[in-house]
């Protein structure tokens, strides 16, 4: 507004000037052509009519070059303004070839064709980049100089378990980021957000908007992909002795059957009750250890979730009711209708809850089994009143067991269940309580 209230003298100024100008130039020979007739003898009306048609003349000539000269400048003006305003249709007629007007003309088209191509090309490449910070599995934060959240992506609001009408507007200070706005730009962290424990990699960037300093933090959950690695590392020992062992597990089997029946056939044998005792003894043996290399097949075959909706009361009453050496008590709540494998989930909870139980049982103790909603998560919770958890760095990891008839299988694939679903679980020792609570948490709705 300031610059078009300035522009506005000075636009004035120039149609004055040319106006002087035009009528100064032609001063002289109107002078002279007036001179010249009122020298002859013509009569006065006649010498009054044509200096009448001589004075007219120069002034309307002067009169149209100024229109002229204004209706250019007017024009190009409104074209200028037009792409000030962000209107790139707008185009100029074009004069007549070779003139000045004809080339400026041209230039202003040709700049409304280049600023329109520009904008396209940035909203185009805005539009990418939104669809693609959506997309990345990576949180994203971006924050004003006064530390006040300005953007999140998807992956942002799953890990502070928040929409973005809920985060944007937010301090760092209530995120607990705070402390990422400075400091090193890279680094490694090992922290809980919303309830999940991970390892971190945080980085930090600066970017400026309206000439002001913004902050960028970029966090990535290296836990998932340390599992992913640990799970695929385990899967392939497991297919590779799966596959040795049983190959030699086979025909052992089969030869002590072998051996065992010829004996029993044979009247008389020299120590012939141990010999079969112990032929019974491997091939027994054999058997079990086959089945033992099954159950952790498992981890390499577990198949990709069919989901299906079902409701969580149900579920649970189900697994509670497998349960018969420890009653197991219902904190009743609303019911959650989840869209999931029922049946991979339901194994992994009979998991959790038998883990509960057999703590509960060395202390005399209970369980309690509990869910509720937490935004467009659902979470169930399996509460024991066992001796706790003096480590939990292993407690995932397959064939690490601290039960002595345990087999080291039921967390980790319990865990690779509930990975499997979008969700996670975890395992604390309960505040202000004996024992340990697990939790799963699991989208409301499969992706």
């Amino acid at each position: 507004m300031t610059e078009s209230r300035r522009g506005a003298p000075q636009a004035r100024n120039l149609e004055l000037a040319l106006t002087l100008l035009v009528l100064g130039g032609a001063a002289p020979a109107v002078a002279v052509s007036l001179f010249s007739l009122w020298r002859t003898d013509l009569p006065p009306e006649l010498r009054w009519a044509l200096t009448t048609i001589v004075v007219g003349v120069w002034l309307a000539a002067a009169s149209a070059a100024r229109q002229m000269a204004v209706r250019s400048l007017n024009l190009i003006a409104n074209l200028l303004g037009a792409l000030r305003e962000g209107d790139y249709s707008i185009r100029g007629l074009t004069a007549r070839s070779g003139s000045s007007m004809a080339m400026v003309m041209r230039e202003v088209n040709d700049l409304g064709s280049t600023l329109q191509r520009q904008r396209t090309e940035a909203v185009e490449s805005t539009v990418l980049l939104t669809h693609v910070m959506e997309e990345i599995g990576v949180a994203v934060f971006a924050f004003d100089p006064t530390d006040q959240l300005l953007l999140v992506n998807k992956a942002g609001e799953r890990l502070f378990g928040k929409s973005s009408a809920d985060l944007l507007g937010s301090a760092a200070s209530a995120l607990n980021v705070d402390e990422y706005l400075s400091g090193d730009s890279r680094r490694l962290v090992d922290r809980s957000f919303h309830g999940r424990p991970g390892r971190y990699e945080v980085r930090r960037a600066m970017f400026y908007r309206d000439g002001r300093p913004h902050h960028l933090i970029v966090i990535a959950d290296l836990s998932q992909a340390l599992r992913e690695e640990e799970q695929a590392a385990w899967q392939r020992i497991v297919r590779v002795l799966s596959h040795e062992i049983n190959n030699s597990l086979t025909p052992i089997k089969s030869i002590a059957h072998s051996l065992r029946r010829i004996v029993d056939r044979v009247d008389v044998f020299p120590r012939q009750d141990e010999v079969s005792q112990g032929l019974s003894l491997i091939e027994d043996r054999s058997g079990a250890l086959g089945r033992f290399l099954r159950s952790y097949a498992q981890l390499a075959r577990l198949p990709k979730p069919q989901a299906r909706p079902f409701k969580v009361t149900t579920l649970m009453t189900r697994i509670v009711e497998l349960e018969k050496r420890l009653p197991v008590s219902v904190a009743r709540s609303a019911d959650i209708d989840l869209v999931a494998d029922s049946d991979q989930l339901e194994q992994a909870l009979i998991n959790i809850v038998r883990n509960a139980v057999d703590a509960s049982l060395e202390t005399s103790g209970s369980v309690s089994v509990g869910w509720r909603t937490d935004g467009d998560w659902a979470e169930i919770t399996v509460d024991d009143e066992g001796k706790g958890l003096p480590d939990t760095s292993n407690l995932f990891v397959p064939f690490f067991t601290t039960k002595p008839n345990g087999s080291g299988i039921g967390l980790a694939l319990s865990r690779q269940i509930a990975e499997a679903h979008g969700g996670t679980i975890t395992l604390m020792n309960r505040a202000g309580a004996t024992g340990c609570r697990a939790t799963i948490r699991l989208p409301l709705t499969q992706k």
